[in-house]
């Protein structure tokens, strides 16, 4: 990506987050970005193809973020390792804003893309089954419902949400 595209990218992300997608026009984009409405169109074609980009992107990301999960071999640390996602990202502002970002558009544009979460679902599944859960599918598929339900309110809660309290929960639940 060059610095333009990230420029482009990191300006739509924030007005996105801020204004909404659909009440966000690429001319402001361009504005607050520092570039050519034209330089948009052409990297991205239209404001779908940015947020198109965008989404891509948080793909990338989540690929990395899950990558040391789903290669663990102990199924208690594959649980652990899920759990702690969310503070590993949250230690860095600029990593939390982009997640937060990305929680905002996905609720604005009703896109889930529950693909993403496959990996780590079915690492969590072996998990809950090599650990002699009755049904891990469907403890994996709570857990990832939890976390992105705790994800939801902590990006989107407007005041303090303590989320560690919540993790430690989750921990102790599964005796981590």
């Amino acid at each position: 990506m060059t610095e333009k595209q990230e420029k482009i990218v990191n300006a739509a992300l924030e007005l996105f987050a801020r204004e909404g997608y659909k009440a966000t026009s690429t001319s402001k984009i361009a504005k607050e970005a520092g570039v050519s409405e034209g330089l948009i169109f052409r990297h991205y074609e239209n404001k779908e193809g940015l947020l198109e980009a965008i989404i891509q992107q948080g793909e990338d990301r989540i690929k990395l973020l899950f990558a040391d999960i789903v290669l663990e071999t102990d199924p208690k640390e594959v649980i652990r390792k899920t759990i702690d996602t969310f503070s590993k990202v949250n230690k860095k502002p600029e990593e939390a804003d982009f997640w937060k970002l990305q929680y905002k558009i996905k609720w604005e544009t009703e896109v889930y893309g529950e693909h993403k979460v496959e990996p780590l679902l079915k690492a969590l599944a072996k998990a809950f089954e090599e650990l002699g859960y009755a049904q891990p599918l469907i403890e994996a598929q709570l857990l990832l419902s939890t976390m992105d339900g705790l994800a939801t309110r902590f990006y989107l809660q407007k005041t303090g949400f303590d989320i560690e309290q919540h993790i430690e929960l989750l921990k102790k639940k599964y005796e981590l």
